[in-house]
């Protein structure tokens, strides 16, 4: 395979149970063999998209003291800011060629939930940047329950399955500013190789050249989204509760060509969490004779908790 799959989330939503079906088989397929699916249909539409980078890039744009007064200590850069270099891919000692904002979960209907998340963090200076950052949350939220209702049918669960688990989950919305590069990096790269830690991955700013995944014979390849598409690709919790049967690839952002060391790169990923009690459990409609349960029990939140230790955002 040396290309993403598209999918159109169309075909799911709609009322053709064929085009339903062909839908749940091709983002099932394309999840066992890469781990990766371009996107259609989702539920973002372009002038959202617009203002969202140029909000994104108005924040970046502040000055450094501003920023970092944005930087909340003491939650594992969970909210608010998190500045250049302090993120590292697991087992990496360096640090990646990124800054990064974090928004997290609205909970409206559960107040003891609202209080297990720490609370966004309002940027004083941007008066749109906020709220542009929650409608695109919402969207990416609502596109996300989709592709696990497919996700859920392929695995043979009921289709809403994952519906409990993901409402009021603990997912974050992470624009990401990979700065001009100024002098030779050592060793460091945008993003070191890594797999993601959630249930699936949505990203925003895929079109151009940087992201890169390794297929299962090691070898990479480039992992480029059309205008409308977003990148969606499964995380080390969904491999898991499938006992690998739907793939958690890595991938990386390789810095770019010299001559384009001067220019700036956005990206923004939705992690899509579930709620910490979730059971991570190897689901029993993936184990058989032949793929014995490959992972030992854990929820969402110590797995999560184990991870952010590995990556240096939290101390033990």
């Amino acid at each position: 395979m040396d290309r993403i799959p598209s999918v159109d989330l169309k075909d799911f939503i709609s009322d053709d149970p064929i085009r339903k079906q062909k839908f749940i088989d091709d983002i099932g397929k394309a999840y066992e063999d890469i781990g990766f699916v371009a996107l259609k249909g989702h539920f973002l539409d372009d002038t959202l998209v617009d203002n969202l980078y140029d909000e994104v890039k108005n924040f970046f744009n502040l000055p450094l003291e501003v920023k970092e007064s944005y930087e909340v200590p003491g939650i594992g850069g969970q909210r608010g800011y998190v500045s250049f270099g302090k993120e590292s891919a697991k087992g990496k000692k360096e640090g990646d060629l990124k800054e990064f904002w974090h928004f997290g979960q609205y909970v409206e209907d559960d107040e003891a939930r609202r209080k297990e998340y720490p609370e966004n963090v309002t940027v004083n200076e941007l008066a749109q940047f906020n709220e542009v950052g929650k409608q695109t949350y919402k969207m990416l939220e609502k596109t996300a329950k989709y592709v696990l209702r497919a996700l859920a049918l392929y695995l043979n669960l009921e289709e809403t399955y994952f519906d409990n688990f993901i409402h009021n989950g603990n997912s974050i919305l992470r624009p990401i500013h990979y700065p001009p590069i100024t002098e030779e990096p050592k060793n460091a790269v945008r993003a070191a190789a890594h797999g993601d830690i959630n249930l699936i991955t949505l990203l925003m700013g895929a079109q151009g050249r940087g992201l890169q995944v390794q297929r299962h014979d090691g070898e990479w390849i480039d992992a480029i989204a059309e205008p409308d598409e977003l990148m969606i690709n499964v995380g080390d919790m969904l491999s898991r509760h499938s006992n690998n049967k739907l793939k958690s690839t890595i991938h990386r952002v390789i810095n770019p060509p010299r001559e384009l060391w001067g220019t700036s790169r956005y990206s923004i990923p939705f992690f899509m969490h579930p709620i910490s009690e979730m059971k991570l459990d190897v689901l029993d409609s993936c184990i058989d004779e032949d793929h014995p349960k490959q992972f030992e029990d854990i929820t969402a939140g110590e797995f999560l908790t184990e991870r952010l230790i590995e990556l240096g955002l939290i101390k033990k």
